[in-house]
């Protein structure tokens, strides 16, 4: 079914400022944060059904989203503040309350008119806010669909939070909203944002120790893709991932999930047996600083790392010789690769302007939601029923996250001619022997 953005009906734009006084003045943001300024916002899309019984006319009532986001905003106040530049031309948030957008729309479409949901930038055109100002840090959508049912398009830029954050801001905004008071009560107590970016501020002089590049991987080398690009989503069964993690010796789902992946992926590919191979992912290093962050650090406390191979040896080795691969590149970040990383960031050259292109087929980015609370979104209409990333835009990333049912979602976005050949594998027992 082919859909378009005049399927979608704005019926109110309105900006939502903190509810109470908030710090004012410009917040610096650190290495961390700049490197992604140029990634823009990050969207995302759930879909929520009415339950059965419940009153129509209360689902996702406006008023109390926006009375709810408004509190949400006092202790996440950089989201209602607005991207800028100081006077020596880095970037900040101005945090002047000028508010996050919220967008109200209506559809004549169902959630099952689009089937497997999968991200496309049809699904961004019609539920994900459009940003005309790119300086607003936070945008939401909501649309109710002519099936009762409401999607919810967030777009938060990158420069403001991770993932890790970014689902923080949503857990504290739908339990206020919910009125779970307990969830309210102990996040006041024990995860109150910290937004201190200068934890993460370079040395002075900034250092980059040399080893740290057999763990650092900082440059993201892009290239036109061979063919055309699309996305998809495959779910694989707890049954699998488990048999998948006893294969690789009980590792965690992530390196299980990412090994078997990359090696899918080099034959999906058919990319030649001598060639080298990489693949790259995002490491928490919150707990791997001395002193480690606050568990509440609430900004980016990401850095990429990776592993190298010969595409034989990924497609031919045992599995949980390659998953020790990736588990080993994250055991080796330690707080001198960190600072290292962070000094190599403050380095290097920034700007804000988004990049094209997408990775060689030789590489491969793994970025994981595992364990975050994507499913806890619950604004006090239920959980939601779905939720996905709205648009893959590289061809060689893959996200993986929980489907809320104790399955994973493997979220690939690829050269179009190889997906068919890569569902195969992912499912073949004869890929993880």
């Amino acid at each position: 079914m082919m859909m378009c953005s005049d399927d979608v009906q704005v019926v109110e734009s309105s900006l939502v400022s903190p509810s109470q006084e908030t710090p004012t003045g410009q917040l610096w943001l650190n290495p961390l944060d700049l490197l992604l300024v140029n990634r823009g916002h990050t969207p995302t899309v759930y879909f929520y059904r009415p339950a059965a019984g419940s009153a129509a006319a209360d689902f996702f009532d406006v008023a109390r989203l926006k009375e709810s986001m408004a509190r949400a905003l006092v202790d996440f106040y950089p989201l209602a503040g607005r991207l800028a530049v100081d006077a020596d031309g880095r970037f900040v948030i101005d945090c002047n309350a000028e508010g996050a957008l919220l967008v109200v729309a209506r559809s004549d479409l169902t959630v099952d008119d689009f089937g497997d949901v999968t991200p496309s930038p049809e699904l961004k055109e019609l539920f994900v806010p459009r940003v005309q100002q790119p300086s607003i840090m936070l945008a939401i959508q909501v649309t109710f669909l002519k099936c009762g049912g409401v999607a919810f398009g967030t777009a938060l830029h990158h420069a403001a939070a991770d993932a890790i954050s970014s689902f923080r801001f949503f857990h504290a905004w739908s339990a206020l909203c919910s009125g779970r008071d307990d969830v309210v009560g102990a996040m006041a107590e024990t995860e109150l944002p910290c937004h201190d970016r200068a934890l993460l501020r370079a040395r002075s002089p900034p250092f980059v120790n040399p080893d740290a590049f057999a763990v650092f991987c900082p440059k993201l080398t892009l290239t036109q893709p061979s063919g055309p690009v699309a996305s998809k989503v495959f779910t694989v069964s707890k049954d699998h991932v488990a048999a998948l993690k006893q294969a690789c010796g009980g590792v965690s789902t992530f390196c299980a999930l990412s090994a078997h992946a990359w090696r899918c992926v080099c034959a999906a590919r058919g990319l030649p047996a001598d060639a080298t191979t990489r693949l790259t992912l995002p490491a928490n290093i919150r707990r791997r600083m001395k002193p480690p962050l606050p568990d509440s650090y609430f900004g980016n406390a990401l850095i990429w790392v990776g592993t190298s191979a010969v595409v034989r040896d990924v497609t031919t080795e045992a599995l949980a010789d390659t998953a020790a691969r990736i588990s080993g590149a994250v055991r080796r970040m330690d707080d001198e690769v960190v600072r290292s990383a962070i000094d190599y960031c403050e380095l290097a050259e920034k700007n804000g302007k988004p990049i094209p292109g997408s990775l060689p087929e030789t590489e491969l980015r793994v970025i994981s939601w595992l364990g975050m609370p994507v499913y806890d979104a619950d604004y006090g209409w239920g959980k939601p029923q779905l939720m996905v990333r709205a648009e893959s835009e590289r061809s060689g990333f893959v996200y993986l996250m929980n489907d809320g049912g104790g399955c994973v979602q493997v979220v690939v976005c690829a050269e179009a001619a190889c997906l068919k050949e890569f569902e195969k594998l992912l499912f073949a027992k004869t890929m993880w022997p």
